[in-house]
């Protein structure tokens, strides 16, 4: 069996000192034969935490690049920067850099080429409202969000998020997950062939300490994409173990 994957999204949260102290309390509590586990925090924090984690198994991911290599835009990272600097790993496409910065799938696209191509593993977000769930369109809304923001030939990880369930405390119901990620397996082989088959799919969404047991092992989930748990070893090191576990 695969390991799952844990990914901690630590969004605009950490100065230096918060985030060595989260992270020494991360590896110095991983379980044994821990499922895979990165931490994505603020492009201030990642040449510290690159030291810190070089002697672990915790990968270092970012929360976004820039699509091109370089050039003339100002407060932008490029995925070789990212590289340069130790990462392994790269969020794209989260639904608050869609909402806040108005990127469209045609961006998420292009991001996640320029990661590839810089030896980054891309992971690409999507998800629905609550207006296109609560109409039925979600699923239609999902299928266009994959056949926009995946390229060709992608090898990445595709994050499925709720957008109504991102820092609600609302997630979504084990028969909502195991619906669609049903569904998003069957438009990954319709899109990608025997290629979609094996792209990880992780669940994000308040995903927390007491919810992980139950939704890590529903069919076709590879782990979890964590937002406002990942700040506390605690709650992170429970769904790291439960992940462990599924």
């Amino acid at each position: 069996m695969t390991r799952q994957i844990i990914v901690g999204n630590w969004k605009m949260n950490g100065l230096s000192r918060d985030s060595q102290e989260l992270v020494k309390a991360i590896t110095s509590g991983l379980p044994a034969n821990s499922a895979d586990v990165v931490v994505c925090p603020p492009f201030t924090q990642l040449g510290l935490l690159t030291e810190a984690l070089k002697p672990t198994p915790v990968k270092l991911g970012a929360q976004d690049c820039h699509q091109e290599v370089s050039g003339a835009h100002t407060g932008d990272i490029s995925a070789p920067m990212l590289a340069d600097l130790g990462v392994s790993y790269v969020i794209l496409g989260h639904s608050e850099r869609r909402q806040e910065h108005g990127e469209l799938d045609e961006t998420v696209r292009e991001k996640a080429m320029a990661a590839a191509k810089a030896g980054l593993t891309p992971i690409v977000c999507i998800g629905e409202t609550e207006d296109q769930r609560e109409t039925g369109e979600h699923f239609d809304a999902l299928g266009w969000q994959i056949k926009g923001s995946l390229p060709d030939g992608f090898n990445g990880i595709l994050a499925y998020e709720p957008i109504w369930a991102i820092g609600t405390g609302l997630a979504a119901t084990t028969d909502q997950i195991a619906e669609t990620m049903k569904f998003l397996r069957e438009e990954l082989v319709r899109q990608f062939g025997e290629a979609g088959k094996v792209i990880k799919i992780l669940y994000g969404g308040s995903v927390n300490a007491g919810n992980a047991a139950t939704i890590l092992p529903i069919p076709e989930v590879a782990g979890a994409l964590v937002g406002g748990a990942s700040l506390k070893a605690d709650a992170f090191l429970s769904i790291v173990s439960a992940a462990s576990a599924a």
